[in-house]
């Protein structure tokens, strides 16, 4: 089944989330080349592409994992967490309508 990991970073939490970047984007690249990442990406915390300075205000991977539990443990095991970018982490089953 899908899985939405909706991510909340802290304030000024760019510095981090750079820091803990390449480590983030390895388990990323497992899912995906595992085929089962469906999306993954930053939320800018301005209306920009590139937000500079600015920086981020969370994430969202959506992402197969075998059960709630899984996709639980495996967002609690990531990078971002530990270097102190994420305040608050939701994983919800995701049921993908479109594109068919």
């Amino acid at each position: 089944m899908l899985y939405a990991i909706i991510a909340q970073d802290v304030e000024n939490s760019l510095k981090n989330r750079l820091k803990a970047r390449p480590d983030h984007l390895e388990r990323l690249e497992t899912l995906q080349n595992q085929g089962r990442l469906i999306l993954a990406g930053p939320h800018p915390a301005i209306d920009s592409e590139d937000p500079g300075e600015e920086g981020f205000s969370g994430s969202l991977v959506v992402a197969e994992f075998d059960s709630l539990e899984d996709a639980k443990n495996w967002a609690d095991a990531d990078p971002y967490i530990t270097a102190g970018v994420y305040q608050q982490v939701k994983v919800k089953p995701f049921k993908k309508v479109f594109p068919a």
